[in-house]
């Protein structure tokens, strides 16, 4: 197992940090995050030109046919500079498709999304929300050749500007929740769907959306009727992976940021990193960053090699979830006061933190995961 990236990977995240740096600074980060849609149609063209959607989807589907490892160096970056953008979620929802849809799904959608011409988004957590299958509660019943969906999605990921949206909903009813569990991709113009976006401390515009009666073709399920529960975990495997290597660059802008801002603030005559007790604060900041980092990229090794990687995936979204917060507010307390102020780079990272805790599963859903991958039962 090596855990370096190669020679390409390292040209890869340089480019991205270069882009962004260029295309994306904190200045449009917090235009973005003031902006009611929150989203940028130039930048996604300029990322879309430079093949990031189709990253990693195959090149029979216009994609660059990168491995899943490739592309999780540009996910760094994208978490080093906050990236406001549906990337992640597209990403997440393009999994969906290429694990349970068919030829023809694959053949409609990916090469569009590969292309930057669509945004898609996973809609699986519900008002309950349970981050496991059993939490899964809205139905889609059979009328005719299509299904009638009703019910309510939370925290649906840049829902208000996503062309289509990757549904789990239940079909069919069975005394083991990941039984009669449907995936369906859904236009998210059509009727019946109404979306509303909900305030959030990372104000990074997860949504509420309504299904009320909204026909989707039988053709648009993916995969087969009750059987999407597959499909649906390997997908969320991969995101709560995608998330903690976001997280990681997250955590190391922090530290760079942090390191910089001791060795150049003076107090009482002389740099404030140079008092042990703040060296020893920031010192597990970063061991907390680089355990991350070796948990995170253990994970993505496994995954990009087709290796059963449950247990290592939630040890990684498990620790990440804390450390970040851990870093993040370190970053915050060892800046002082102005690292509280809204008009600093520490308070995006701090609010992005949290976030990342409840995406794809929390800390105490992914200990469960680990716990029962060590032979413990509920």
């Amino acid at each position: 197992m090596d855990l370096r990236f190669t020679e390409e990977q390292e040209m890869l995240k340089t480019s991205a940090k270069d882009f962004l740096v260029a295309e994306c600074p904190k200045s449009k980060v917090r235009e973005l995050e003031e902006d009611k849609i929150g989203h940028s149609p130039e930048l996604w063209k300029k990322m879309a030109e430079l093949g990031w959607m189709g990253l990693i989807i195959p090149e029979q589907y216009q994609g660059m046919g990168m491995t899943f490892q490739d592309g999780m160096a540009l996910i760094e970056e994208v978490g080093r500079n906050l990236l406001p953008e549906p990337f992640i979620s597209t990403l997440v929802a393009s999994f969906a498709i290429l694990a349970a849809g068919s030829e023809s799904q694959k053949q409609e959608f990916l090469p569009k999304i590969s292309r930057g011409e669509i945004k898609v988004s996973l809609a699986y957590l519900e008002e309950n929300g349970k981050y496991d299958v059993s939490g899964i509660t809205i139905k889609a019943a059979p009328r005719g050749e299509d299904f009638i969906l009703n019910g309510t999605k939370m925290f649906v990921e840049m829902a208000h500007i996503a062309d289509y949206l990757v549904c789990a909903a239940r079909t069919g009813d069975s005394a083991k929740p990941e039984d009669g569990i449907t995936l369906f991709i859904i236009d998210a113009k059509s009727p019946g769907i109404t979306t509303e976006i909900i305030p959030t401390i990372a104000s990074d515009k997860l949504c509420e959306v309504k299904f009320d009666n909204v026909q989707i073709p039988k053709n648009n399920v993916l995969g087969e009727v009750n059987k999407g529960y597959q499909a649906l975990k390997d997908a969320l495997r991969k995101a709560a992976i995608v998330k903690s290597v976001e997280s990681v660059g997250s955590m190391q802008a922090c530290i760079d940021m942090t390191v910089a801002y001791m060795k150049e603030r003076v107090q009482y005559g002389r740099p404030i990193g140079a008092f042990q007790a703040l060296q020893h604060l920031i010192a597990d900041a970063w061991i907390a960053t680089q355990t991350a980092r070796y948990l995170v990229y253990e994970a993505v090794w496994k995954e990009s090699s087709g290796l059963p990687c449950d247990k290592e995936a939630s040890m990684a979204k498990a620790y990440t979830n804390e450390a970040y917060k851990f870093v993040s507010k370190w970053g915050i307390r060892l800046h002082g006061g102005i690292g509280t102020s809204r008009e600093h780079d520490m308070s995006l990272y701090y609010r992005r933190a949290k976030a990342a805790d409840c995406a794809y599963g929390g800390t105490d859903f992914h200990n469960e995961i680990v716990a029962r991958e060590l032979g413990f039962q509920k």
